[in-house]
């Protein structure tokens, strides 16, 4: 994986033994265009409060080179796994995570989700996720949408998959590329558990 495509923070947390997270959460970055909801989801998590691991398909390196020409910002002691490791902390039903975020996610990452392949810890920890009901985020950003992709969408939300679609909303009055993206990333923040108020609420009052 070529190494100027990720920037780790100046400084490095050391976690005491005896911390409790909150959450175990695993950011999976696959090669479907959008990058930047992955990149802030990342920004807006804290490595302080939740435990969190990354892992990337084959193809996300590429996209993430064209996409963040200063590369992939992890929060400091943040670890990246190796797609081919089953040996990573969240690829056995003995150590799932909490919760699973595909983002953004490649139809062909959905498809191979929902028919059960697992040739790599990305999709085996996918599968581990359903089958031990935690929570599993995909955030497809795809169109338009074949019946292969709906009915793919309709066996992951049999399972208890949550499908949520890199759909931004405008109401916010967002004037930059980020703050369109920050709009989704809002909910996929919310449907994680992790307060936020990365954008505006439909209705909210103003402070």
């Amino acid at each position: 994986m070529p190494g100027d495509l990720f920037a780790a923070a100046d400084s490095v947390i050391i976690f005491p033994r005896a911390i409790a997270f909150a959450l175990k959460i695993l950011v999976a970055i696959t090669g479907a265009t959008g990058a930047l909801y992955a990149q802030r989801l990342l920004d807006n998590l804290n490595p302080r409060e939740h435990e969190i691991h990354v892992v990337l398909s084959n193809y996300a390196p590429q996209v993430i080179a064209v996409e963040l020409p200063d590369g992939l910002r992890l929060p400091a002691g943040v670890p990246i796994h190796n797609l081919k490791s089953m040996n990573a902390p969240f690829a056995s039903g003995s150590n799932p995570p909490d919760v699973m975020v595909v983002i953004p996610c490649t139809m062909g990452t959905m498809g191979r989700i929902a028919h059960g392949y697992s040739e790599d810890v990305l999709l085996r920890a996918a599968d581990v996720t359903l089958k031990e009901k935690k929570k599993l985020i995909l955030v497809p950003r795809e169109t338009p949408l074949s019946l292969i992709h709906v009915k793919n969408m309709e066996l992951l939300l049999l399972a208890g998959a949550i499908i949520l679609p890199a759909n931004p909303s405008f109401y916010s009055g967002a004037d930059s590329v980020q703050q369109i993206v920050d709009t989704v990333v809002a909910r996929v923040l919310d449907h994680i558990g992790v307060p936020n108020k990365l954008a505006p609420r439909w209705a909210e009052e103003k402070e």
